[in-house]
């Protein structure tokens, strides 16, 4: 049959042709559209089992590469793409459904946890019908009542407190009696301690310049000027020094620590120079000890190795670091007080020898990449046996630890030692992997020291990951204003990163702090450092 016979010969059959065919298309619509709901659906769903899956074993295990931070932002980033590709989908699809016969997709989301008991419930009771909607009777009885709960947020409002001190004259001497002012932080001071704490933590702790601050709370209708902020700020750094004085105090008393540095754009007339960031992390969790864990920051101007000797100048322990040369002088055996006992990170080693082995790298470098060196390959899969080991060990106590890590990392040391010595006698002097098992073997007593020791741990990790607040904040303030300004973030960011590692909120802290500092005596000042607060606040819950 031709095309011309099949087309109808009168226009109601024309017209009823037309409409089937509509209506076809649109079914068709329909369908397509349920297919990509479909199927965004299930890429988002795979995505998010993926990450939960990365996170399950980063907490089980630990990290297993310098890369797996990286690697789960990017795939929070993807989620969050695919999870909104995935919504838009769905509503196409249901809004193309609603005129034919096509199922509406729906599809499966993670389930919610339930809101917060501590939120406040505002109640809204919609009004009641008056009559049947089936018969029209208003006969009524109430068989109960189903409640849906929206979780909404009240844009930040700003109050001012009005403190009335009410003044009294005595009849009989003519005195004039009156309560003391209200403490503020500054002289003549206007902000209140939960002001404050916000403004702190939104510059160190959420690395917001106050410029950036000042024009947020203009446009909600309250005019801080920068100086202004700049002036509070100040005024709070040196009320919370004496907590930065005990922080120190705590830190260096350590047996361990793990010591790193970053560095820090400071301006200096007109042009930015790079100074240095320095920490010393306490944390005895993973080898069961009860201390408190702790951050202490410095910040200088350069990274002479004069630094660190000054900042550890009474501290005899053991120093978790990478191979800075300016760490040499903790280490001599006529230091005064004592020499400082090295243990190096196996990750800043493995790392060297990684770049060398990275496929994944050297697929994205195409035919610019180098040959993948089979060395540093070897080499990466025997130092990450002896990170699964720790990730066994991590948390029992360090006689246990040491048992274990005689009875099963010490052959590997042994085998990895007596093998990269081999390759290294057969590698010239300039070839990369030969530098790589150059930095390991000058200082292989530094390396193989865990093996003597169940307090020291594989990696200066924690060292790292408090910095990392510091590499993130670099791009949002792009440098410190002053040196001054440097030493000045030391002291938050100590404090910050200090109530961090106890799990503690740091604004919620700071403002308590704030608002209490100038009511404790001297001697009772450790009772608001973090780990303290938090035992306080757990009985005051009880």
């Amino acid at each position: 049959m031709s095309t011309a016979e099949s087309l109808p010969s009168d226009l109601a059959a024309a017209h009823a042709m037309i409409l089937a065919e509509r209506a076809a298309r649109v079914e068709a619509e329909a369908l397509a559209a349920r297919a990509a709901a479909v199927s965004s659906g299930t890429e988002a769903l795979i995505a998010r089992l993926k990450l939960e899956i990365e996170k399950l074993r980063r907490e089980l295990y630990g990290s297993r590469s310098e890369r797996k931070a990286r690697l789960l932002e990017q795939m929070e980033l993807q989620l969050e793409d695919l999870e909104a590709n995935a919504t838009e989908d769905e509503l196409a699809a249901e809004h193309a459904s609603r005129a034919t016969t096509v199922k509406s997709f729906e599809r499966r989301r993670p389930s919610r946890k339930p809101f917060p008991e501590h939120l406040p419930r505002e109640r809204v009771v919609i009004a009641a019908p008056e009559s049947c909607a089936c018969c029209g009777s208003t006969r009524l009885s109430k068989l109960g009542e189903d409640v849906t709960e929206t979780l909404e947020v009240i844009p930040r409002q700003w109050k001012v407190i009005q403190t009335v001190r009410e003044k009294f004259s005595c009849r009989q001497c003519e005195a004039i009696s009156q309560p003391p002012a209200p403490f503020h932080v500054t002289p003549r001071g206007f902000a209140g301690p939960n002001l404050l704490a916000m403004v702190l933590f939104e510059k160190f702790g959420q690395h917001q310049p106050l410029n950036r601050q000042s024009e947020r709370y203009a446009r909600e209708g309250v005019d801080l000027s920068l100086s202004t902020l700049a002036d509070q700020v100040g005024a709070c750094a040196a009320v919370l020094r004496p907590l930065h004085a005990l922080i120190e105090d705590h830190v260096l008393k350590a047996e361990r620590l793990h010591g790193d540095d970053t560095t820090v754009p400071i301006l200096a007339k007109g042009k930015t120079t790079t100074g240095r960031a320095w920490v010393y992390v306490r944390d005895d969790r993973p080898f069961g000890g009860a201390s408190p864990p702790a951050a202490l920051f410095y910040a200088s101007r350069d990274r002479s190795g004069d630094h660190p000797e000054r900042h550890l100048r009474q501290f005899t322990g053991i120093l978790q670091a990478d191979a800075y040369a300016g760490y040499n002088g903790l280490y001599l055996p006529d230091r005064k007080p004592g020499p400082v006992t090295e243990a190096l990170c196996w990750s800043h080693a493995r790392r060297k020898f990684f770049v060398l082995a990275d496929i994944a790298a050297n697929a994205r470098r195409g035919k610019t990449a180098p040959p993948i060196s089979p060395i540093a390959f070897e080499a990466v899969k025997r130092i990450d046996l002896l990170f699964d080991i720790e990730r066994d060990i991590n948390g029992l106590p360090t006689e246990e630890r040491l048992a274990i890590r005689s009875e099963r990392s010490a052959p590997l040391v042994a085998e990895l030692e007596e093998w990269i010595r081999d390759e290294r006698a057969k590698l010239s002097r300039h070839a990369p992997t030969a530098q790589a098992i150059d930095y390991m073997l000058r200082r292989w007593e530094g390396f193989s020291r865990f093996l003597a020791d169940g307090r020291i741990c594989l990696t200066n990790n924690a060292a790292e990951r408090a910095l990392r607040g510091l590499a993130l904040g670099r791009k949002s303030w792009l440098f410190a204003g002053s040196e001054r300004g440097a030493e000045r973030a030391a002291v938050m960011y100590t404090l910050i990163g200090t109530a961090k590692l106890n799990d503690v909120d740091p604004q919620a802290w700071l403002a308590d702090v704030l608002a209490r500092i100038a009511d404790t005596p001297q001697g009772r000042l450790s009772d608001l450092l973090p780990w303290n607060w938090t035992a306080q606040s757990a009985r005051l819950v009880a």
